[in-house]
């Protein structure tokens, strides 16, 4: 099956995009009806693709919240990959890029991937109350090792949208600007060197994209020495021993935007979330 039999196109992930954004978190009650009407939306578009939607609840600060997860079917102790993204956003933003276009790429990713037969059982995590230190997908990471998962990947939709091709439009923590180019047009895959391997099989799959620059990036341990490269829903599986990546447009380094009202639809490359789209499709298909 070629990536052109998924029929991933900027249109629809933008039409994605007109019903996630809108300011979404839990600090007022305007946002956190928004927070609602999106998990809602998550949840029926989910269910409508055929894949089995369970609400997984967690507490934080005495209030109930829950990350929306749905499973394809697949064998008995079959190995899990998970695939998320973050739905809340910071106050005061629209949070189109953070993470509007994360949600969005795992939405069509689901459309996808649920018509498609796969070795593996795949878990699509639409995670909540990321921005409050990754309070949904640590409750999932915990969770699964508790249960004793077989979780042969986790991949981290974060940032996936916004482009600039200047010369100098890509910035980085102080070091690495001698490794990786200056314009700010690829997607970053970050893992550590638990997840090598799958770091090494996803980007192949990834590079088979036409038009699609990919960099990638290994750290020792759970990233520690470079916080950068912690700030989203992986670090809870590295930290969890799980193997899992980092899939981003490489946040405040690269977009002017970030956590702040200028995070719209406007600012954003549909036509490099496509091919973004397609390239998870089709590493997700190939693990």
């Amino acid at each position: 099956m070629s990536t052109s039999d998924f029929d991933i196109t900027p249109a629809a992930l933008r039409a994605r995009l007109d019903r996630i954004v809108g300011d979404r978190g839990p600090t007022t009650s305007a946002s956190a009806a928004r927070l609602a009407a999106v998990e809602n939306y998550l949840e029926q578009e989910l269910s409508a693709m055929g894949l089995r939607v369970e609400s997984d609840f967690f507490s934080y600060r005495g209030r109930r919240f829950r990350n929306i997860i749905a499973r394809t079917s697949a064998h008995n102790h079959a190995p899990l990959v998970v695939l998320g993204a973050h739905f809340d956003c910071v106050e005061g933003s629209p949070g189109a890029d953070d993470n509007g276009s994360g949600v969005a790429v795992l939405l069509e990713s689901a459309r996808a991937l649920s018509k498609t037969k796969l070795r593996s059982e795949v878990l699509f995590c639409a995670f909540n109350l990321e921005e409050f230190n990754m309070i949904g997908s640590g409750h999932l990471a915990k969770r699964l090792k508790s249960e004793g998962a077989n979780v042969a990947a986790m991949l981290s939709l974060e940032m996936l949208g916004y482009t600039d091709r200047r010369p100098g439009s890509q910035k980085y923590p102080p070091g690495f600007g001698w490794f990786y180019p200056d314009r700010a047009d690829f997607i970053g895959v970050v893992g550590n060197r638990r997840s090598a391997p799958l770091l090494k099989s996803f980007t192949a799959a990834l590079k088979q994209i036409d038009g699609l620059p990919v960099e990638t990036l290994s750290v020792l341990g759970n990233g520690f020495l470079v916080p950068q490269t912690r700030l989203s829903d992986h670090a809870p599986f590295w930290d969890a021993g799980f193997p899992a990546l980092l899939l981003t447009d490489t946040a405040y380094l690269r977009n002017p935007n970030y956590h702040t009202a200028f995070d719209t639809i406007e600012t954003l490359d549909f036509e490099f979330m496509a091919k973004v789209c397609r390239g998870v499709v089709n590493g997700v298909a190939r693990l």
